[in-house]
């Protein structure tokens, strides 16, 4: 029988440090700062901030991520699902404006960004490197290597806060789509995204050698079994995730188009009192 890895193999404690620090220099910084004295953020923009790194450490560094490198493959897509299609939102919407465009003012970084935010360019990028890292020979020989794993998944996350710039763009000036565009960008992510998950949930036999023979000590899931489950979690969480960005999307242009009728209409009304007042004095 396989037995679970200590504390330190459970919990990694330098992902843990450096999360405090980030956050630490969030709220320093960031929230209590020179800076945001002129653009503040907001409460909410904080706790979805913090929510963010609590999450990447749940997904990166908690049991979730080490079960699932050494055991379960269905953690392994739980903990993607994390890392991937919640907490770049997360981290997006506490963000400011003004660290971006303090970041902007450095030529090749405003260059690279740019580029690598254009809407087709992130979707197609992302869903393309997710694709091939969960090919069965991509994925079995980069979990064999501790410092590819970690240069792929590095670059599989800056893709996905590179996907999710579009939709959640804090700045204007670089906010290229409407809502509309961006609900049809949420879909075309989910259809790009669904033959990957179908592949496994599909597949009729053991498509990862590395979660073939492992034996776990606290479940009864078969290999087959446990692929299907990991196939199943991503495509349900995807959804969810996309449905829940859909609605965010729609509703927020819905109240916009709201405010900008309710101040149209006592322009109108001041128009036509003055319109039929001339009509009165005419006559």
């Amino acid at each position: 029988m396989s037995q679970i890895g200590g504390f330190f193999d459970l919990w990694n404690p330098v992902l843990l440090l450096i999360v405090i620090v980030i956050g630490y220099c969030y709220g320093r910084f960031v929230v209590n700062g020179s800076a945001a004295k002129s653009e503040p953020v907001s409460i909410s923009g904080q706790l979805l901030f913090y929510t963010g790194l609590v999450l990447f450490y749940i997904g990166q560094g908690s049991p979730i991520n080490y079960i699932g490198h050494h055991y379960l493959f269905s953690m392994h897509m739980l903990s993607q699902t994390i890392l991937y299609l919640i907490v770049p939102i997360l981290i997006w919407l506490g963000t400011p404006a003004w660290i971006l465009r303090a970041c902007m003012k450095n030529i090749v970084f405003r260059g690279m960004f740019s580029f690598f935010t254009r809407p087709l360019i992130a979707l197609f990028m992302f869903n393309m490197l997710f694709s091939i890292y969960h090919m069965p020979y991509i994925m079995d020989n980069l979990m064999k290597n501790d410092v590819w794993l970690l240069l792929y998944h590095t670059v599989l996350l800056v893709t996905a806060f590179m996907m999710w710039f579009p939709v959640f763009c804090p700045l204007p000036e670089l906010n290229r789509l409407t809502d509309l565009k961006k609900m049809a960008y949420i879909f075309g992510n989910g259809i790009l995204l669904t033959p990957a998950c179908a592949l496994i949930i599909f597949a009729d036999s053991i498509i990862y050698d590395m979660y073939a023979n492992v034996t776990v000590p606290f479940t009864h899931l078969s290999p087959i079994d446990d692929q299907q489950l990991g196939g199943v979690i991503m495509k349900i969480l995807q959804e969810i995730i996309y449905g829940a960005t859909l609605a965010f999307i729609f509703f927020r242009w819905y109240r916009r188009e709201r405010k900008e009728e309710d101040e149209l209409d006592p322009i109108e009304s001041q128009e036509g009192t003055n319109n039929q007042g001339g009509n009165w004095n005419r006559a």
